[in-house]
């Protein structure tokens, strides 16, 4: 650690690997600092990148929130951030209930009489949801405040070197200084630059709508929140359209998969159209709104519909951040700009999580909010690892990957890549009659034998591809994958037997391992 702020006190100790390495007990503030660190924003990284520096490094620390609100705003915000608040843990939780529809069709082919059909409150949904939020943001606060961490409600801005304004929600301002600043402000959904874009809603608005629309709902875009929310909507029997400019959904993932999970929700009576491009949304006097959009073939079509949603994207929240005040540079695309260690060109300033825009999730937010603390305060600098990072797509049913597309593979790796694919019926379908296949994919690197890729679209896929997340960031091969004794019956076997490769494809990178 610095030796100018620190003082090492005696019986403080932290075991790492079986090594036992001494930190100071109590951190003693250099001339003139306040606190060692300020971060702006309580969401997941910011959460636990100031928990593990007071803890484990014993530093003084302080948290900058917005006030609590549902949808995120320049005066809203909450400890939970965008995960807890108004994105990961609401969305799943609508999932949850929009699956129902799913279990009371495939009913009937085990026995059960439906004899009705099953009626669904979305007030009395997004209500229950809402109190768990609510929990889930009082439980942040706490985790906090039992770190020793002060939590300072209000708007915190860099106003100088090492030194941070805050607007409280009174209306005074604290002035504060620190020697450590940081920016931990996630990012935010953004609109289409279209005619009538202020008729559209994006995901924090769509996980608070008081009621469904009776007309159908258009989601405009291809991405995770585009596909989970088409799904959402359309489980609780809302006729449902899913808009995009390109050929398939969720670009960046396996070729595949993309193509299978169009083909599943498709299935599910979601209306595609790919090769669309939103041009204006009009909304008429009855409320509802006509999207106007230009088809494949470049004609202007119009899709009359109760309301329309924007999943087209997000973008880093840096606004009224001060960063021009002490130079911290941003990329184009409003991203703060970073090295290895999430260290900004400023002294001082660091940077972590969504406003960094390198891997935008949750979980690797919390990986760079520890490897910063330990590089901050442990006088270690520590590089987060962002090889074979587990990810998932809860449409219906969900994807979930870890490590190489077979695209990326072919980009980036050099030699022979052997492809495994297995597309099945699960058992369930078998009776309840649904018409939907799960798809696995292995990519092993022919010459090390290596499993660089894991794909899965279908039931449980998130649950069984964290633990080949495990296998695959341990180098696993597929020989061991072979030798690994299945669960049977299960879906999760088929990763373990699968024997007769389906293509050899060529490797045109130079990446070696």
């Amino acid at each position: 650690p610095n030796k100018s702020c620190v003082r090492v006190c005696k019986n403080d100790f932290l075991i790492v690997r079986g090594a036992v390495i001494q930190y100071p007990a109590t951190v003693e503030m250099a001339d003139g600092y306040d606190y060692d660190l300020i971060t702006l924003g309580a969401g997941s990284g910011g959460v636990r990148a100031s928990r593990f520096a007071a803890t484990i490094y014993k530093a003084k620390v302080a948290v900058v929130e917005l006030p609590f609100g549902f949808v995120s705003s320049e005066t809203i915000g909450g400890a939970g951030g965008t995960c807890v608040i108004r994105g990961c843990v609401p969305k799943k939780l609508l999932v949850y209930g929009s699956q129902f529809s799913e279990e009371f069709a495939d009913a009937k082919g085990f026995g059960w009489s439906v004899n009705s059909t099953p009626t669904h409150t979305w007030a009395e949904l997004v209500g229950s949801k809402s109190k768990e939020i609510q929990r889930l943001n009082t439980t942040y606060g706490s985790i906090l405040k039992n770190a020793g961490v002060e939590y300072i409600e209000g708007r915190g801005s860099i106003a100088g070197p090492n030194t941070v304004d805050i607007s409280l929600p009174d209306g005074s301002k604290r002035t504060l200084r620190a020697k450590n600043i940081l920016v931990a402000t996630g990012g935010y959904a953004y609109k289409l630059d279209i005619p009538g874009a202020e008729h559209a809603i994006t995901s924090d608005e769509a996980l608070s709508l008081d009621s469904l629309p009776a007309g159908p709902i258009a989601v405009i875009g291809a991405g995770y929140i585009a596909c989970e929310f088409a799904g959402i909507f359309r489980g609780l029997g809302v006729e449902t359209h899913l808009m995009f400019r390109g050929d398939k959904v969720l670009r960046g993932f396996d070729e595949e998969c993309r193509v299978q999970v169009q083909e599943n929700l498709e299935k599910r009576g979601i209306q595609v159209h790919a090769h669309s491009t939103p041009t204006r949304i009009v909304r008429n006097d009855d409320g509802s709104h006509t999207l106007f959009y230009k088809d494949a073939e470049g004609q202007e079509q119009g899709l009359s519909c109760g309301l329309v949603m924007m999943a087209t994207g997000r973008k880093p929240r840096i606004a009224n951040l001060g960063l021009d005040t002490v130079g911290v540079e941003v990329g184009r695309d409003g991203a703060i700009k970073v090295d290895q260690y999430s260290r900004t060109n400023v002294p001082g300033v660091w940077a972590i999580g969504d406003v960094t825009n390198r891997i935008n999730l949750t979980p690797v937010a919390l990986m760079e909010g520890m490897a910063f603390a330990k590089s901050c305060f442990a006088g270690e600098l520590t590089t987060p690892d962002y090889n074979f990072v587990p990810s998932a797509v809860f449409c219906q049913p969900p994807l979930a990957s870890v490590g190489f597309s077979e695209e990326a593979a072919v980009a980036e790796l050099a030699g022979d890549i052997d492809v495994y694919v297995s597309k099945f019926r699960p058992m369930k379908y078998t009776l309840s009659g649904r018409e939907e296949k799960t798809l696995m994919k292995l990519l092993v690197h022919a010459e090390t034998d290596r499993v660089v890729g894991c794909h899965m679209v279908g039931p449980d896929a998130p649950e069984i591809m964290q633990g080949l997340a495990v296998a695959l960031k341990c180098g696993a091969t597929k020989e061991q994958f072979d030798s690994t004794v299945g669960i049977h019956p299960s879906a999760a076997e088929e990763f373990v037997t699968m024997r007769t490769r389906t293509r050899r494809v060529q490797g045109t990178g130079s990446a070696k391992l």
